[in-house]
C-alpha cells in the first residue's frame, strides 16, 4: 500500500506491498458508455453535482412526474447516461484520480470490477479476485499522513441492494460513490436522487435533434404528440426517433402503429437499436417483473401487474387491486415457487405486498397517502405487459379487471374523489380492453360508469356515454340482445335527464315495441319501460298523460309481479306523484298515506324506500296546503335519515333541503335561508359544486334571502347561478330556463319591473321553442310577463 507523499506535477507512480507496480494516476477501470446522440443536459445533473460535492454517495433511481404527482420509475429514464455524463465531466476535469465504472448486475459483477481495479491500481494478484476486491476497497479507505486519492467508484444498474452488503466503498473527503439502480428499497433511502422523465420541452427537443441531424424534420405539435404517446420516456424517445429514421416514415405514422393494439410494443422498436442500448425498453421491464416476483410475497408481481396494466395509469386506488376479484385472480395465476403454498388464499396484506415490491423494482409508485390515486404505472410498461398476453388472456384479465373495479365501486358515492378516479380508471379500462368487456355480454362495469357520471351531475357525459355504448354493443351483440336494450334504455333516461325531455319520450317509444316483440308484453323490463315512459311524458309537461299511463300499468304490474312486489309499490307511488302534479295535491297524499303501511309491510320501517314514502307524503301534504305539517313530518324524518343512510347520503341531503324550504312556506323565510346555507357547503363537499343538487340548493337560498328582504341578493345569487347552469347543464335545460324565470322575478321585485318584464320576453320565446307553447312552465312565462309587462307601465 503506497504511505508516502507524492509531489511533482507529472503522472505519479505508486507501489502496492513491496515491489509490484501500480498504474498510473489518473487512472480509469472500465468502460464509460458513450454518450448518446443529442444528450439533453437535464436538471438532475445540477441536482447530481451538488450531491456528490465534497465525498459523498449518490443514487440514481429512476422516477417520472405524471401531472405533477411522483411516479416511481422504471429503466429506461437515462439513468446510465446521467451517471456517465457526470463521470466523463469529472475525468476531463481533472477532478479525478481514479475512475472505476461497474455495470452491477450482481455481487460477481461488482466484486470483479473492484478486483479489475486492485489488479490495475494496485497490482494485485488476478488469481485472487476476492482478496484483490478486499484489498481495494481498504485502499479507498481514507489514512492519515498520506496524499489522499481523488477516486470515483459508479456501480452502474445495481440490480439488488443486497448485493452490496460488505461490497459498499467506504465514504470520505475525497472519495465519491454513484449508483444507479431500479430499486427504492428502505435500505437505500437517504441516498436518492430520482431521475424523472424528460420533460415536453425536453422531449420536443431530443426529437427535433436527433431526427434534424439525418435531416429529417417534423412539426413541433406531431413530435409533441408522439412524446406524449411514448410518456416522455428517454429509452422510448430515442429509439422511436431510429425507428422514424430507420422505416422512413413520418411521426404521425409511427404514432398510428403504436396505436394498433395488434403491434406489439417491440415491433416498435429499430432493428438496430441506438446509442449502444443492449435491449429495448420492455425487454429490460421484463427482467424487472422477473425480480420482483422473487420478492416476498414471492410470485404475486407479475399477476399484480397484470390487473394494474388495463387501468389508469396516473392513479389506482388500492382498493381496486385488492378487491375480493383481484385477490381471486392473484390465487389462481400465483407463480410457482418453493417457498409458495399452492392451495393458500392471498390476502388483501398479500396483495399490499406484491405492490410493495412492484415499488421496490421501480415498476410502479405505489403510495397509500394517496388512496384514491395510490397506484401509478407508466403507460408503456402497461402496454408492454399486455403484450405478453395471449388473445383469450387478454379478455378475460380486461373482465377480471372489470370485476375488481366494479366491486371497489360504492353503491351511493359519498366520496366525490373516489367517485372520479374509478370513472377514470373506467375510461381507461374501456380503452385498453378492446372487446374483451363485450363478449359473451356487456359487462356491468360499462354501464356503472355511465351511471356514475349522470349521478355525479355530469348528465350530458352521460348521455354522451351511452349513446356510444348502445352503438358499440348493437355492433358486438346485435340490435336485439338484451344488453343492447338495457343501453338504449339508459340512454333514453339520460336525454331526458340531459334536459330534454321529450327526447327521452321518444326514445323509450322507439324501445318499446322491440321490448314486446322480443320479451313479451308481460316481461318486467318491458313494464319498467312503460314505467319510465310514463314518468319521461310527466316530464315532457303532460302530467295528467302519465298519471293515465302509471294507472293502466298499476294493474299489469299486479298481475304479472304481485301486489307486493317492488315494482308494483313504485308504479304505485309514480301514480300518487303525477296525480299531484297534474293538480290533485290532496289525493296524493291520500294515495301516499294508503302506500306508507304496505312499504313498511313489505319492506320494513327502515328501507330506503319507506323512507322515500314517507318523504314524499310530507311533500305532498305540505302541497295540498298544510305546510306545518309537511314541515313537522319532514322534522320526524331527518333522524330516521341520518340513522339509517348516514348524515352525508343524498337523500338525507334532500330531507334537509325540503325541511328548509316547508319552514320557508309555513312563515319562517329567514330560518330557511339560514338552513339552505348551512346545507351549501355540504352539498359541495359531498356530491361537488356542479352538481345539480348543489346548484338546486343555490337556487332555493337565493330565494329565500329574496323572501327575507334582500330581492337585490337574491337577483345578484341567481345571476350568478345562471352562469354556472348554463356551463353545467347547458343554455336549453329546463332548470337553465328556470333559473332565467327566477333572476326575471327577483329583478323585477329588486325595482326594475322593466327589466324583469324584457327578460320574460326573451325566455318566452325560448321556453316556447324547448318546451312547446302548451307546456305548464311556458304558461307560468307568459302570466309573469303580462304581470311585468303591467307593473312596468
Amino acid at each position: 500500500m503506497f504511505t508516502g507523499p507524492v509531489t511533482g506535477k507529472a503522472d505519479h507512480h505508486h507501489y502496492y506491498g513491496a515491489r509490484r507496480p501500480v498504474a498510473v494516476w489518473p487512472h480509469q477501470v472500465g468502460v464509460i458508455p458513450p454518450r448518446a446522440g443529442c444528450f439533453q443536459s437535464r436538471a438532475e445533473v445540477v441536482r447530481l453535482r451538488e450531491a456528490l460535492t465534497g465525498g459523498q454517495a449518490a443514487v440514481l433511481v429512476g422516477q417520472d412526474t405524471v401531472r405533477g404527482q411522483v411516479l416511481a420509475g422504471m429503466g429506461g429514464v437515462g439513468k446510465t447516461q446521467l451517471a456517465a455524463d457526470y463521470a466523463r465531466t469529472a475525468w476531463q476535469a481533472g477532478e479525478l484520480d481514479v475512475l472505476v465504472w461497474i455495470t452491477a448486475g450482481n455481487a460477481t459483477a461488482v466484486t470483479s470490477g473492484y478486483a479489475q481495479a486492485a489488479v490495475e491500481v494496485l497490482g494485485a494478484d488476478p488469481a485472487d479476485r476476492e482478496t484483490a476486491a478486499r484489498a481495494f476497497l481498504a485502499w479507498l479507505e481514507p489514512k492519515a499522513n498520506t496524499r489522499q486519492c481523488r477516486w470515483l467508484i459508479v456501480l452502474d444498474d445495481v440490480t439488488d441492494p443486497a448485493d452490496l452488503n460488505g461490497l459498499w466503498p467506504p465514504t470520505g473527503p475525497h472519495g465519491r460513490i454513484l449508483v444507479t439502480t431500479r430499486r427504492q428499497d428502505a435500505a437505500l433511502a437517504g441516498r436518492l436522487i430520482k431521475v424523472g422523465l424528460f420533460s415536453e420541452a425536453e422531449s420536443l427537443a431530443y426529437l427535433t435533434a436527433a431526427l434534424g441531424a439525418r435531416d429529417r424534420h417534423e412539426s413541433a405539435e406531431q413530435l409533441t404528440a408522439l412524446a406524449q404517446d411514448l410518456g416522455h420516456l428517454p429509452l422510448a424517445l430515442s429509439q422511436a426517433a431510429a425507428y422514424l429514421i430507420d422505416a422512413g416514415i413520418s411521426a404521425a405514422a409511427y404514432r398510428r402503429l403504436l396505436a394498433d393494439r395488434a403491434v406489439l410494443l417491440a415491433d416498435a422498436a429499430p432493428e438496430v437499436l441506438p446509442d449502444d442500448q443492449s435491449q429495448s425498453a420492455a425487454a429490460a421491464w421484463s427482467l424487472s417483473v422477473d425480480r420482483a416476483d422473487t420478492l416476498r410475497p414471492v410470485g404475486l408481481a407479475r399477476s399484480m401487474l397484470q390487473l394494474a396494466a388495463f387501468l389508469n395509469p396516473n392513479g389506482i386506488p388500492e382498493t381496486v387491486l385488492t378487491s375480493t376479484p383481484a385477490l381471486t385472480h392473484l390465487t389462481q395465476h400465483r407463480t410457482k415457487g418453493q417457498d409458495v403454498t399452492p392451495a393458500s388464499v392471498i390476502t388483501a396484506v398479500e396483495a399490499v405486498g406484491a405492490l410493495r415490491a412492484l415499488d421496490r423494482l421501480s415498476l410502479i409508485n405505489h403510495n397509500p397517502a394517496t388512496p384514491h390515486q395510490a397506484i401509478r404505472v407508466h403507460q408503456l410498461i402497461q402496454r408492454a405487459t399486455r403484450d405478453t398476453l395471449t388473445p383469450d388472456e387478454h379478455d378475460q384479465l380486461a373482465r377480471t379487471t372489470a370485476d375488481a373495479l366494479t366491486s371497489a365501486w360504492p353503491a351511493i358515492e359519498r366520496d366525490t374523489g373516489l367517485a372520479q378516479s374509478l370513472r377514470t380508471n373506467a375510461t381507461a379500462l374501456i380503452r385498453t380492453a378492446g372487446d374483451g368487456l363485450y363478449e359473451p355480454g356487456a359487462h356491468v362495469v360499462l354501464y356503472r360508469a355511465g351511471r356514475s357520471l349522470g349521478e355525479a351531475g355530469q348528465v350530458t357525459a352521460a348521455k354522451t356515454h351511452f349513446h356510444r355504448l348502445a352503438e358499440t354493443i348493437s355492433h358486438h351483440l346485435g340490435p336485439d340482445h338484451p344488453d343492447t336494450r338495457t343501453a338504449r334504455h339508459e340512454l333514453a333516461r339520460w336525454r331526458g335527464e340531459a334536459g330534454d325531455a321529450a327526447d327521452a319520450v321518444a326514445a323509450y317509444e322507439q324501445l318499446l315495441p322491440d321490448r314486446i316483440r322480443v320479451q313479451g308484453e308481460d316481461h318486467p323490463e318491458t313494464l319498467t319501460t312503460r314505467h319510465n315512459l310514463a314518468s319521461w311524458r310527466g316530464e315532457a309537461g303532460d302530467a295528467a298523460g302519465a298519471a293515465a299511463a302509471f294507472e293502466q300499468l298499476l294493474p299489469d304490474r299486479v298481475r304479472v309481479q304481485g301486489e307486493d312486489d317492488p315494482d308494483t309499490l313504485a308504479t304505485r307511488s309514480n301514480l300518487a306523484s303525477w296525480r299531484g302534479r297534474a293538480g290533485d295535491a290532496a289525493g296524493a297524499a291520500a294515495a301516499y298515506e294508503q302506500l306508507l303501511p304496505d312499504r313498511v309491510r313489505v319492506l320494513g320501517k327502515d328501507h330506503p324506500a319507506t323512507l322515500t314514502t314517507r318523504h314524499n307524503l310530507a311533500h305532498w301534504r305540505g302541497r295540498a296546503g298544510d305546510a306545518a305539517g309537511a314541515a313537522a313530518a319532514y322534522e320526524q324524518l331527518l333522524p330516521d335519515r341520518v340513522r339509517v343512510q348516514g348524515k352525508d347520503h343524498p337523500a338525507t341531503l334532500t330531507t334537509r333541503h325540503n325541511l328548509a324550504h316547508w319552514r320557508g312556506t309555513a312563515g319562517d323565510a329567514a330560518d330557511a335561508a339560514a338552513a339552505y346555507e348551512q346545507l351549501l357547503p355540504d352539498r359541495v363537499r359531498v356530491q361537488g359544486k356542479d352538481h345539480p343538487a348543489t346548484l338546486a340548493t343555490r337556487s332555493n337560498l337565493a330565494r329565500w334571502r329574496g323572501k327575507a328582504g334582500d330581492a337585490a341578493g337574491a337577483a345578484a345569487a341567481y345571476e350568478q347561478l345562471l352562469a354556472d347552469r348554463v356551463r353545467v347543464l347547458g343554455e336549453d335545460h329546463p332548470a337553465t330556463l328556470a333559473t332565467r324565470h327566477n333572476l326575471a322575478h327577483w329583478r323585477g321585485k329588486a325595482g326594475d319591473a322593466a327589466g324583469a318584464a324584457a327578460a320574460y320576453e326573451q325566455l318566452l320565446a325560448d321556453r316556447v321553442r324547448v318546451l312547446g307553447k302548451d307546456h305548464p312552465d311556458t304558461l307560468t312565462t307568459r302570466n309573469n310577463l303580462a304581470s311585468w309587462r303591467g307593473k312596468a307601465e
